[in-house]
């Protein structure tokens, strides 16, 4: 068995459409890296008939396609917002699928090659589901707001729906006191990960030295 430390798990934060995934994925051509993507374990867990079948309980057919698979658009509608009955809504979705997401993300981690560099938490909602518990650290990736407009328009957002989505997460300043590093994303993406790099190496240098 090796006698490497396990590897540091990463949180990676930022507003939507800051460029935390790019930079986590870049990463993988310094270090070797896992990237653990909530989002993907939230569309997995969607799939599932248990969480299916409570959230047909809870919002009913019409968050269902034709098909039987959840219409996360139409789910999106019923919980982002600054509503009353919107933070609700998104209460009892969080509590019928963040369970499930943790548990594959805790499998992840304690299935993950213990010979890799680091492995990355991607999850928009870390610190509202509370999964910043399973980092070492908190990365926050600080991009202006009019260059993450720019990115989330070629997903079909508009302006407005980027303010209500990020209405409904904690605050960007929040994230950002939380952070136990802030890397600057306006620029050149080499020069993000970079510092991740730098910051990696001196996380790892320290376990070893403890």
């Amino acid at each position: 068995m090796s006698s490497r430390p396990q590897p540091p798990v990463i949180g990676v934060l930022g507003g939507i459409g800051s460029g935390k995934s790019a930079i986590a994925q870049s990463l993988s051509t310094t270090l070797q890296t896992l990237v653990l993507d909530a989002d993907k374990a939230g569309h997995e867990v969607l799939t599932q008939p248990e969480i299916q079948e409570r959230i047909k309980q809870r919002f009913g057919d019409e968050v269902f396609s034709a098909s039987g698979a959840v219409d996360r658009r139409a789910l999106a509608a019923k919980v982002f917002g600054t509503e009353a009955w919107q933070q609700q809504a998104r209460r009892d979705l969080n509590a019928i699928v963040h369970p499930a997401i943790r548990s594959r993300l805790v499998q992840q981690i304690d299935n993950a090659d213990p010979e890799l560099d680091v492995l990355i938490l991607d999850a928009a909602v870390m610190l509202e589901a509370g999964w910043d518990d399973l980092c070492d650290a908190i990365v926050f990736v600080d991009t202006p707001f009019e260059t993450r407009l720019a990115r989330v328009h070629s997903r079909g957002w508009s302006e407005d729906e980027l303010r209500r989505r990020e209405a409904s997460q904690i605050s960007l300043e929040d994230k950002r006191r939380r952070a136990d590093l802030v890397i600057q994303n306006s620029g050149q993406l080499e020069d993000g990960v970079h510092k991740l790099v730098q910051f990696i190496s001196r996380m790892r240098m320290k376990s070893k030295d403890n």
